[in-house]
């Protein structure tokens, strides 16, 4: 089946060409044929979310399990963990394997996929850690952002179902994210027409990645205390240019125990990241699938804690 995303995409990549083809050069213009992109992407997807959310709420009361089936799995669209852990796990099989040589080549085609940053010379090691560093970042991007914003909707159905629920919330953030991947760089025009579609999207993943910041140490076993952790990894994240990636990846560093950060090279341009989790050894394919441990762990733990509020206001 497509896939809602793909929707999305094929929306904005019409409206960015028809956009640049108006605008031309004129920053202006540009900065305001971006904020007009966002606003109707992000209204069309919250549009459609409520509308099936109208169809589960009058079906339910009618077929309650088939309607309630049919709606968990739209909404799952929304969450990115299996195709995630799945290329992963593809790409850390890959490099096990004893042939190097052209594992590594097919390891980095695959890479980058699902990484922004040029693959074409990396060796194992900085395989490994682009696995750690995406595996982090996108688990809050693709996981616990959503969860929250679907979340916030159920809460927003407790006190009135005509309001948008968790689907039309969870398609708004991913239209925000879509809009980010393709449009949000600082180069050429989409520096100006990616603009609000990015910041939109730093805004909506700056509160879940806070709740991550506090839960995750939760989940992990290590010799440090929780609060040690939370402090550090909001010491060495803060930092990052990215005012939600940073933490991200800090507080998976020092929870699975693997160092992050170093030279990165980006359409041939170089960018140093900030070392994070510095006492800790370099990623391996162990500590990558820690990463992905903690981030089932966590999204259960995320579901618990949910259930219970929810039940708590229903009482």
């Amino acid at each position: 089946m497509p896939h809602p995303v793909q929707f999305m995409g094929a929306v904005i990549s019409f409206l960015k060409g028809l956009t640049e083809g108006i605008t031309k050069e004129n920053k202006s213009k540009l900065y305001i044929g971006g904020l007009i992109i966002t606003f109707i992407v992000l209204s069309l997807s919250g549009i459609s979310g409520w509308i099936i959310e109208r169809f589960f709420l009058f079906f339910e009361i009618k077929n309650p399990i088939s309607s309630t089936l049919f709606f968990a799995f739209i909404l799952s669209s929304s969450l990115a963990s299996r195709s995630l852990s799945k290329s992963i796990l593809e790409i850390l099989h890959l490099v096990s394997k004893e042939n190097q040589k052209d594992n590594l080549i097919t390891s980095r085609q695959k890479l980058s996929l699902i990484v922004g940053r040029d693959v074409e010379n990396l060796d194992k090691s900085e395989i490994l850690r682009a696995l750690a560093e995406t595996a982090s970042e996108n688990s809050v991007d693709g996981i616990f952002a959503p969860l929250f914003w679907m979340f916030l909707g159920t809460i927003f159905w407790e006190f009135n179902q005509s309001m948008p629920g968790p689907l039309a919330l969870a398609w708004i953030f991913k239209a925000s994210s879509t809009i980010d991947s393709m449009l949000g760089y600082k180069e050429g025009k989409l520096k100006w027409l990616g603009f609000t579609g990015a910041k939109l999207d730093d805004l909506m993943v700056w509160i879940p990645s806070r709740i991550v910041l506090i839960t995750l140490p939760f989940c992990c076993k290590t010799k440090q205390s929780i609060f040690k952790i939370i402090r550090h990894s909001w010491k060495d994240g803060i930092i990052d240019s990215s005012p939600n990636s940073g933490i991200s990846e800090a507080i998976f560093a020092y929870c699975a125990e693997v160092r992050m950060g170093g030279v990165n090279y980006y359409k041939g341009v170089k960018k140093i990241k900030p070392i994070i989790a510095k006492s800790h050894p370099i990623a391996s394919i162990k500590s990558v699938k820690k990463i992905l441990n903690l981030s089932l762990r966590l999204k259960l733990a995320w579901l618990l804690c949910f259930s219970i509020i929810i039940k708590f206001l229903n009482l």
